[in-house]
């Protein structure tokens, strides 16, 4: 799928850009499954055929919008200032805290929109997998670098962690998500 629907090199249109504005905001606040097409074009204030020009079908929309989360995730984690391979590691797992800490975070996009999306092989799970899969390659290569001895290993516990901790944040205190991201991590990367 051609996910912006433009020349390359262009921007995307501005109504593009308002349904997918409009989408995530109500995707990330209300559900996926909750929102209709219908809702998403009336506060987007474009025509039902100017939606469909760009989206063929609501499940394009969600894609959209899970790409481009995992794009701002992506750009974030390589705008963090070069570190040793330990302190990157502490650096992108921080960004859990960081995420939490906004007054309108509501758990992690990805995995609520795995809960709606329960079919492995569908297209949107298959983003959420790939972006999964991004996440652990970038803590395995600082794991590595930092000579962990079993750096796929240890990536798939962060990962896990990660994901109890971005719930946590949204079921808990999120003020001590921090402080709880550093302690686990250190605990982790403790080597006997």
């Amino acid at each position: 799928m051609d996910k912006k629907l433009s020349t390359p090199g262009s921007e995307p249109s501005a109504a593009r850009r308002r349904l997918l504005d409009t989408a995530t905001r109500l995707f990330y606040g209300e559900g996926i499954r909750a929102v209709g097409i219908d809702r998403i074009i009336a506060e987007a204030g474009v025509a039902k055929a100017t939606f469909y020009n760009h989206f063929p079908s609501k499940e394009d929309l969600v894609l959209a919008y899970i790409e481009e989360q995992d794009e701002d995730g992506r750009a974030a984690v390589a705008a963090l200032p070069p570190k040793s391979p330990r302190e990157m590691i502490f650096a992108v797992m921080a960004r859990i805290g960081e995420a939490a800490a906004s007054p309108q975070w509501r758990g992690c996009p990805f995995l609520n929109a795995a809960a709606e999306y329960t079919d492995p092989a569908s297209p949107v799970r298959q983003a959420i997998a790939a972006r999964r899969a991004w996440y652990r390659g970038v803590l395995r290569k600082h794991l590595t670098a930092d000579g962990d001895p079993s750096p796929s290993l240890t990536a798939a516990l962060l990962v896990a962690m990660s994901d109890g901790l971005l719930e946590s944040s949204y079921l808990d205190d999120p003020k001590r998500i921090p402080e709880l991201t550093r302690e686990a991590v250190t605990r982790l990367l403790v080597r006997g």
